[in-house]
């Protein structure tokens, strides 16, 4: 019989996360207490840091590789959001006594997998044994263009207010992995489920969005809690034409059998798109962005003097909010 249980700490490392290294010599194979990493000239460093709880962010039942790539991808989004370029990561896992090898194996593949998609290398960490649920940290390190890193607080008004892809879906796949949601398509299911395991961090557009963008955030609380603060942050208000928001056509088939789950796509979070403002003489840009790119980039609504964020129907009334986002606490 094959043993599973994990090695000592040090051949941990040496076996799953030292190959992690590859091709940044200053990690020095996760050999030394730190990493030396060297900032290019004219570029600022952007740091941010997430940490998944089992049973909180990702489900127990969850594949390892799986859980792994949406912890560096949701790291990528915010880099994304501040336009940044992503260089490296340090990885912490807190992990139950009785993990075994075959799950740290997949969880190892899942981050080689997308540091070779988006350009990015472990630089270190730390692994511990914990009589918790697994908790796992990871903070990324990207660079910017000195000064030109974007920010919420720069909306101004009259801008308009664009997201990147379909919101919702992380959510509803969330749902259906919860047993919600029987009535949908397989394929629809499926598709629902892909992207909350695995949302699309939008690297590229927003490095593009240096120089056209006057704010941005990812999308990871939900939109309207997000858009708070962006408007509020940047001391204006916000509106969102409902039936300007884009929809894919699962969680649209979702919708359609059940009304109500339209809180999901204002307040469900997991979307991990960019939500940005611009003015409105940046359409034609953006358009040629979206094309060049092949992401859908939609305005779905404005920036103005009130407080708060509106959300408003066809007909011009305002929707109540009852969900405006994830709440840690």
């Amino acid at each position: 019989m094959n043993d599973r249980r994990l090695p000592d700490e040090f051949d941990l490392i040496a076996r799953y996360f030292a190959p992690l290294t590859k091709g940044f010599p200053g990690a020095f194979a996760l050999g030394d207490d730190a990493a030396v990493i060297h900032p290019e000239p004219g570029r600022d460093i952007v740091a941010t840091a997430d940490t998944m709880v089992a049973d909180v962010h990702f489900l127990n039942s969850d594949p390892p590789a799986f859980i792994a790539r949406k912890l560096l991808r949701v790291n990528l989004s915010d880099l994304a959001a501040m336009g940044a370029r992503p260089r490296h990561y340090l990885l912490t896992l807190a992990l139950p006594k009785g993990t075994d090898s075959e799950w740290v194996a997949g969880f190892a593949a899942g981050l080689a997998e997308d540091q070779e998609l988006y350009g990015i290398t472990l630089a270190g960490g730390d692994t511990v044994a914990t009589s918790g649920p697994a908790t796992l940290t990871l903070a990324a390190l990207g660079d910017v263009p000195a000064g030109k890193a974007l920010r919420r607080s720069g909306a101004q008004k009259g801008d308009r207010i664009y997201v990147t892809g379909t919101l919702g879906d992380g959510a509803l796949g969330l749902a259906v992995l919860q047993g919600s949601l029987a009535h949908l398509s397989k394929v629809h299911a499926a598709q629902l489920v892909d992207q909350y395991h695995l949302p699309r961090p939008r690297l590229a557009i927003g490095r593009k969005l240096i120089g056209c963008a006057h704010a941005a955030i990812d999308i990871s609380d939900g939109l309207v809690a997000d858009l708070g603060h962006v408007a509020g942050q940047s001391g204006f208000g916000a509106t969102v034409e409902a039936a300007r928001l884009p929809l894919s056509a699962a969680t649209t088939a979702a919708l359609e059998k059940d009304s109500d789950l339209f809180a999901a796509v204002l307040g469900g979070g997991d979307d991990y798109e960019l939500l940005f403002t611009a003015a409105q003489e940046k359409e034609k840009e953006l358009a040629s962005l979206a094309a060049c790119e092949g992401v859908k980039i939609t305005c779905i609504g404005r920036i103005e003097g009130a407080d708060g964020v509106r959300v408003l129907d066809a007909q011009g009334a305002e929707i109540p909010v009852k969900c405006t986002g994830y709440r840690h606490f």
